[in-house]
């Protein structure tokens, strides 16, 4: 991988496996979106774009005794290709810190690596869930044809529970059966931190019970979110060219600059299958 000029770094392996460690450590610890969108890839880092189809949907299957009935095929009726983003955060790693390391073993500091890795993942799951109006990408509370749910006062008695259960039966009115994810806001997630009046049983659980013990929480939502949506490729997919690394960028006043970085792209395929709750 030429691309990431590792083999113009004055250091070896070792020090490469700790930084990749330190990356992978925090992806795996803070992505959302990651855990329950289904990945396609990763493609390779010249891959710049990507297919985004326009399906044409007729849920009526045929029944008879021959299969002479005509049937309306599902198809790709229009095809469009989007570019893959880049998400990166530059860093600089001293060359006292690298030194050190070198002569008497001392473990070299990461920090900056993984606040970097941090910041990565945390534009990750923005664009993810919010979009990027800049660059005309939908996230998961933003598509067109999503449906939506007015969200009441989630502090107030059942009220999380009747809206979860009032968004999945809208989409399995639209023939969506789950599985179900539910993500919220951070201060969402703590209203349902309550214990329900008459059950011993607290308002989140009920809620994980709901959709099948799939609710996670995130601040890239912001205040006052919530977005329920059905699993599943068919409905949409999170596209990797490169997934999350760390390349040298080159000596920098005699410290050491990297860049951590990754390539992809929200594909939503069938937005009726997102319920986001929305105040008026």
């Amino acid at each position: 991988m030429d691309y990431l000029f590792r083999g113009d770094a004055p250091f070896g392996d070792e020090v490469w496996s700790s930084i990749d460690h330190a990356v992978i450590q925090v992806a795996r610890d803070q992505l959302i979106g990651r855990r329950f969108i289904p990945i396609f890839g990763p493609l390779g880092a010249g891959v710049d774009s990507i297919n985004m189809d326009d399906l044409e949907i007729d849920g009526d299957s045929k029944i008879d005794f021959g299969g002479e009935q005509e049937d309306i095929p599902i198809r790709i009726k229009g095809r469009k290709y989007v570019t893959i983003p880049m998400i990166y955060k530059d860093l600089l790693i001293s060359w006292r810190d690298m030194e050190r390391s070198k002569q008497i073993g001392f473990p070299l500091e990461l920090s900056p690596v993984a606040i970097a890795a941090a910041a990565c993942c945390h534009q990750e799951d923005d664009i993810i869930f919010n979009g990027n109006k800049k660059y005309g990408y939908p996230g998961l509370t933003t598509a067109e044809g999503r449906q939506i749910v007015e969200k009441s006062h989630w502090v107030e008695g059942e009220n999380p529970f009747k809206d979860v259960a009032e968004g999945i039966e809208k989409l399995v009115r639209k023939g969506f059966y789950g599985p179900y994810v539910l993500v919220v806001s951070p201060d969402v997630y703590l209203q349902m931190q309550r214990i329900q009046p008459g059950t011993g049983i607290l308002e989140l659980d009920r809620v994980k019970e709901l959709v099948g013990g799939k609710v996670y929480k995130t601040p890239v939502l912001g205040e006052n979110k919530a977005v329920l949506l059905s699993k599943g490729s068919e409905n949409m997919d999170l596209v990797i060219g490169q997934d999350m690394i760390t390349a040298y960028l080159g000596p920098e006043q005699m410290n050491h600059r990297f860049r951590v970085f990754e390539t992809l792209l929200l594909r939503i395929k069938r937005p009726e299958g997102i319920v986001t709750f929305e105040t008026k």
